[in-house]
């Protein structure tokens, strides 16, 4: 009788274990971050528009001109690189002063920047816009309850039931 007592009280518990991480256990959630497919990089990412070509930068900075002169240059046509090492040293050993270089680089990190910025900021206003619409959709499914006017429906709460047997 004591081993049926006995195996009884820890089937119980062990049921109740069970229970319990069935009912911790979370479901799997969809990851937050949403990543970036290469096609959306690709549309993201600042396009290379040299209006003012490398070759005319290098010949310009073997003409003696100012490295301000062709930054300014640059930012008139607003041309955009996206130089590789080789080429950055390339253009080094053809005597284009390292001030140019360093702001085509600087030019080019604040573009792809600036692209991934709105492209968050756009990504977060629909997050937004959705989050509002489902929030109205929520308010318009709930009927509105005024604490000062009383239940919707009629209340027939526990004395009711117990006067009238419910």
């Amino acid at each position: 009788m004591n081993g049926v007592r006995f195996l009884g009280k820890h089937l119980a518990w062990l049921a109740a274990l069970v229970l319990v991480a069935g009912c911790a256990s979370a479901p799997e959630q969809v990851p937050q971050i949403q990543r970036i497919s290469p096609e959306e990089l690709e549309r993201i990412m600042p396009k290379s528009v040299p209006n003012l070509s490398l070759d005319d930068i290098i010949q310009l900075s073997q003409a003696k001109v100012l490295a301000e002169e062709i930054i300014r240059k640059i930012k008139e046509s607003q041309s955009q690189y996206a130089l590789t090492p080789s080429q950055v040293l390339e253009m080094s050993k053809k005597g284009v002063d390292a001030k140019v270089l360093d702001y085509i680089q600087a030019s080019h990190e604040q573009a792809i920047r600036d692209g991934f910025a709105e492209e968050l900021n756009k990504r977060e206003q629909t997050k937004l816009q959705e989050q509002q619409k489902l929030k109205r959709e929520y308010q318009l499914r709930q009927p509105y309850y005024d604490p000062y006017w009383g239940y919707p429906y009629p209340y027939y709460g526990p004395r009711f039931r117990y006067q009238f047997g419910f």
